[in-house]
Parts: structure tokens; sequence; C-alpha cells
């Protein structure tokens, strides 16, 4: 424990998702320490941050206007929305320009040992962007972890509706890996999602 104010700094970095006690102390050091640090540009980027940006009234990813520049696009696709968790996860599936539709960020996972049920996430705007009919297809993209899986689960039991078709991300082994290393659960779901080998 150190004493005072540098205590509360490593303290706050510390809150960050991803920031252990050690990588909360080392960067803590590295403010300090390092005199080409702008400690002023990195507060006011914090605060101006804070200010200026929303999440998109048509989709829920982050903007610094009323909708985002993938919703305002008017080259993307708008019969297929790709439900995604966080908005980070956009820019994940942005990085393999392989998608050109539409997204929806959910704002987390169904989590009941975390008090979060489906009225805690921004499902409810995701059914009324169905209503109109020009989706045709929705993708679920959330984590393959146990939330993932629950808040799937139950957005495919939801959205069953006429000319509306549900698809749900492919998930298997990681490309470079070990058969060795795969837990049972990726490997079935290689074995599940398999496809044929063009010859």
């Amino acid at each position: 424990m150190y004493e005072g104010i540098v205590q509360d700094l490593i303290d706050e970095l510390g809150r960050l998702p991803g920031i252990g006690p050690k990588s909360a102390q080392r960067i803590a050091f590295h403010i300090l320490t390092t005199e080409s640090f702008d400690v002023t540009h990195l507060a006011e980027v914090l605060m101006t941050v804070k200010e200026r940006v929303r999440f998109c009234d048509i989709c829920g990813n982050v903007t610094e206007e009323e909708t985002c520049n993938i919703c305002r696009d008017p080259r993307r696709s708008a019969a297929t929305i790709c439900v995604v968790e966080e908005a980070k996860d956009v820019q994940a599936i942005e990085r393999t320009r392989e998608f050109r539709g539409l997204y929806h960020v959910l704002g987390g996972a169904i989590s009941p040992i975390d008090g979060v049920g489906p009225d805690d996430l921004n499902i409810r705007k995701l059914v009324q962007r169905l209503a109109d009919g020009t989706v045709t297809e929705v993708i679920i993209a959330t984590d393959p972890n146990l939330e993932g899986e629950a808040t799937a689960t139950y957005l495919s039991r939801l959205l069953v509706q006429p000319n509306l078709t549900v698809t749900r991300l492919a998930s298997g082994l990681p490309v470079g890996g070990d058969l060795e290393y795969a837990d049972e659960v990726t490997l079935g779901r290689a074995f599940e999602g398999r496809r044929l080998v063009e010859q």
C-alpha cells in the first residue's frame, strides 16, 4: 500500500476492466515517472469523451451524433442486422470486412447471477426495428459463453416470425490452434459447424 493520492490513483486505475492491481501500479508509476506523459491532455480527452460520446438512437453503437456512421451509411444493407453484446463487438466484426449489414447493440448479456434479465438489455428496440418487415435476417453474434448462449437462445425464441431468418455465428477451432488444447464444447461446435471441402 502506498500513501495518499498515489494509492488513490492505483485504486482508480484498478477499477477499470482488465486492469489488475499490478497493471494499475505499473500504469500509475508510468504516469508519475515519465516527464513527457501529458496528464492534462489525458484528463481533457476523458472529460470530452464523457461529455460528447453517446449511444446511437437506432442501434446502440457509440457515436458523437444522434446516429452512428454505420446506420447513416446508405451502402449498408438494411435487410440484415447483426446483434452483438457491446459496442466494442461492432469494431471486432468491422475489422473482418465481411459484414455489410447493420448492427444492434444489446448493452450486455442475460446473466441471472448478476441480476441482468432481458428487460435490462436493448431488446425492445430490436423488436421495433423488425416490425416493418425490411429485415430478412438477424445474425446473433453474442459471446460463446454461458451468458451469450442464454441471450442467443432467448432471442432465437423471441424473434420467430414469418419471412425472418435467425442465424448464429459459427464457433469452433481458432486458426493456428491445436486440437489437443481445445475444450469439449469448442470441439463439439467445430464438428457441428463442419462444411464441405471444395475440390
